[in-house]
């Protein structure tokens, strides 16, 4: 018996399914798949997943509370242990090499032995690490090989949070509420960037650099432990060669499917638009610190450090809403995307470009804040595309596109760093910074779509019947 599709003005035909389908079928809707995930006994209840969205909010806090403590106190560091700016950019940019390296792990590890479980090894890992900062760069006779193998494991541990996070939303949380705790959990990201610009430069000015990472990396890790503590009852997060051999079905996927799914032009130009808006906002991240140093070095570190993150938490959520209310009054999803997109790396450029020149303190706060605000609009844009395209696999295909920011982001931060030295001016940055995001954006304004290209078209015709 089929269901008879109303063709209205958001009919798919990639989602027509059967009401009754053999059990062998591999081929299903989203329809059919969320109601498979409803009636999972796995899932968390209501009261459950509100504690868990607290607490993975926290978490990812703390995660860039961790990740932005060496750019905040870079210039103090650099001055104690004389290092020049390409060998700060050479620290700070050492982090991403790790980063990229364990995204693809993460998220294939935590399909077969849970993501709570990973979240927690790895909390508990780059926390540590971030708390022994300080004690590795003066116990080591040459800080600057210390603070880069520091971060390149910093980089390396927290790379597996994000696809962790995709996949325990995906085990535990029914498909009609995901949106919300990816969303909520997502702010994390710029409430500590906040949070660290603001009581970690306070802590900076009154403490010494020592002190932020101190302060930083023993909270991560008491949260790492009340995790383990009261959601997990004490469960040992014991990770066996056997569970990584036993995964699901939703992890094996074939060669022959990932073959096909990179050779579509919408596939490539989201892996090519993440790469680009993720390496500049890494790039932002790390040196605008040391930007109004430098350019206003009598300027309160609190002021420009807490500002554009009061910006960018209103400004994310803001996209959301505007982008699904223009879905929901019938506009073309692909073109909804194009437009967040647009804001993100095209109106951002501008505010970007404006930093070039001669800006007193405030202005140029006001510029860095548009930018960061702007910015956040691609959560809306290329972030959700991804879905948009596969969603039987968005969490592995993330995992690839941020690989590959992450390795730019690496190129991206050392070349910078190179830049102002051999130039004497952020010009140059900004005006590279801007070049980037334009290639992001017309190759996403080009080739972006919204339909599903994950399913076989000739599955899809075989299921596709219409009365």
């Amino acid at each position: 018996m089929a269901v008879i599709q109303k063709y209205g003005k958001k009919y798919n035909p990639d989602l027509v399914c059967h009401k009754e389908s053999h059990p062998s079928d591999k081929v299903g809707a989203p329809g059919c798949q969320k109601k498979w995930n409803e009636h999972n006994n796995n899932n968390w209840s209501r009261s459950e997943a509100r504690v868990w969205t607290v607490v993975l909010l926290l978490g990812t806090c703390l995660l860039y509370c961790a990740r932005v403590a060496m750019p905040i106190c870079a210039v103090s560091m650099a001055e104690q242990f004389h290092w020049t700016k390409r060998e700060s950019g050479m620290v700070l940019g050492s982090f991403f090499w790790g980063y990229c390296f364990t995204q693809v792990f993460g998220g294939y590890v935590s399909d077969r032995v849970g993501g709570e479980k990973v979240l927690l090894l790895s909390a508990a890992a780059w926390g540590s690490m971030t708390a022994f900062t300080p004690i590795l760069a003066h116990f080591c006779s040459k800080p600057i090989l210390s603070m880069t193998l520091a971060r390149f494991l910093m980089g390396l541990l927290q790379g597996v949070h994000y696809p962790s996070l995709a996949s325990l939303c995906s085990q535990k949380v029914v498909e009609s509420e995901r949106g919300f705790l990816m969303s909520t959990v997502g702010s994390g990201s710029y409430l500590g960037t906040l949070v660290i610009g603001g009581a970690g430069s306070l802590v900076l000015d009154l403490y010494g650099w020592q002190s932020v990472f101190y302060a930083s990396g023993l909270l991560s890790v008491l949260w790492a432990y009340c995790m383990w503590k009261y959601l997990l009852k004490g469960e040992g997060p014991i990770i066996t060669l056997e569970a990584l051999g036993s995964g699901g079905s939703q992890s094996k996927l074939s060669k022959r499917h990932w073959l096909r799914l990179l050779k579509q032009p919408a596939v490539c130009a989201v892996i090519v638009t993440h790469l680009c808006t993720a390496s500049t906002f890494f790039t932002l991240l790390s040196w605008l610190p040391t930007f109004f140093k430098d350019t206003f070095p009598d300027a309160k570190g609190w002021v420009f450090n807490v500002i554009p993150w009061l910006v960018a938490i209103p400004s994310s959520l803001f996209s959301g809403c505007l982008s699904d209310h223009l879905i929901s009054q019938g506009y073309d999803t692909a073109s909804v995307r194009k437009l967040m997109q647009f804001f993100s790396m095209g109106v951002s450029s501008v505010f970007t470009l404006l930093l070039c020149g001669n800006t007193t303190f405030p202005w140029a706060v006001a510029f860095v804040s548009a930018t960061m605000g702007f910015t956040t609009f691609s959560h809306s844009g290329v972030s959700v595309n991804v879905q948009d395209l596969a969603p039987s696999c968005a969490g592995a295909l993330f995992g690839v596109m941020n690989t590959c920011g992450a390795f730019l982001g690496v190129l991206l931060v050392y070349f910078s760093g190179y830049l102002i030295e051999t130039t004497g001016s952020w010009t140059s940055v900004f005006a590279l910074i801007t070049a980037v995001n334009l290639l992001g954006l017309c190759t996403f304004l080009a080739f972006a779509e919204a339909r599903r290209v994950d399913i076989d078209p000739i599955k899809v015709r075989h299921h596709n019947i219409h009365i």
